[in-house]
């Protein structure tokens, strides 16, 4: 009886498990930045756009919940024609996690990125299981600025306004921003059938070991306007602002941390 009860406790509910794959989803597609070859060159004054330098890749990672391995993620940039582009994430639960998730979470994104601003064109995230009650597909019709789709089952139609991202696209927002030598503030994203702000705060510079070895970081912070949950990137400007460490807390208490183990171009 005890020994079951100690087990549940330490299995994380299913909640947890797509939350963590959730969170890894928005956290992969900043790691795109390892592959773009100098991200002052556009606000150096370069005549080459943020569309010319971003470059396909594929990056792997490890999600970390309260010291477990939670699940291994993986993002593919690949750029199709022009300035479109494609972003698919697959997420897998390790271990007990695999017991509340066992199918492969799937998030794809395709977005156009031109004249230094991304405009996402449809977002598609597959839960892995035959039920497709938790499957969410959107499409950004920006000639009369409407998003349709359902989510979850739930019909969705909003007004698509100037600078509305979904949940991937976002990362790739910031990322032309970084670019542009804009320093971001806030951005407007499609969750399932709502519209929500995240607000970006720049926390200054740390020194931090790496698999890398040490390197200068920067630090980035984004939240939900009155939130305690932060989620911090720290980036690398050698790296061309790679992010080599990302977390997030609920006021004090670490909720997850992710890492990258392995770079593909």
């Amino acid at each position: 009886m005890s020994s079951r009860t100690d087990s549940s406790a330490r299995r994380p509910p299913a909640a947890v498990i797509r939350g963590l794959a959730r969170a890894a989803a928005l956290l992969l597609a900043l790691f795109a930045l390892p592959w773009i070859p100098h991200a002052a060159t556009a606000a150096e004054g370069d005549a080459t756009g943020a569309e010319d330098v971003l470059q396909p890749f594929k990056a792997e990672f490890v999600l970390e919940w309260r010291g477990m391995n939670a699940a291994s993620a993986s993002l593919e940039l690949t750029r199709q024609a022009g300035s479109h582009y494609s972003y698919v994430s697959r997420n897998n639960a390790r271990g007990v996690f695999r017991a509340v998730l066992p199918g492969e979470l799937i998030q794809t994104s395709r977005l156009l990125v031109e004249a230094g601003q991304v405009r996402p064109l449809s977002y598609r995230g597959d839960d892995g299981s035959p039920d497709q009650r938790r499957d969410v597909s959107l499409d950004f019709d920006w000639e009369r600025q409407r998003v349709t789709g359902t989510a979850e089952t739930k019909p969705v139609d909003l007004a698509l306004q100037s600078g509305l991202q979904d949940i991937m696209s976002v990362q790739v927002a910031l990322i032309v921003d970084l670019l542009e030598g804009r320093k971001p503030s806030m951005y407007t994203v499609v969750d399932k059938n709502r519209i929500k702000e995240y607000l970006y705060t720049g926390e200054g510079t740390a020194r931090i070991d790496t698999t890398l070895g040490p390197l200068d970081t920067v630090i980035w912070s984004s939240r939900r306007p009155g939130s305690e949950r932060v989620t911090r990137v720290w980036y690398a400007p050698t790296l061309g602002f790679a992010p080599v460490r990302a977390e997030r807390r609920d006021g004090d208490r670490l909720e997850w941390a992710m890492r990258l183990v392995a770079l593909r171009r």
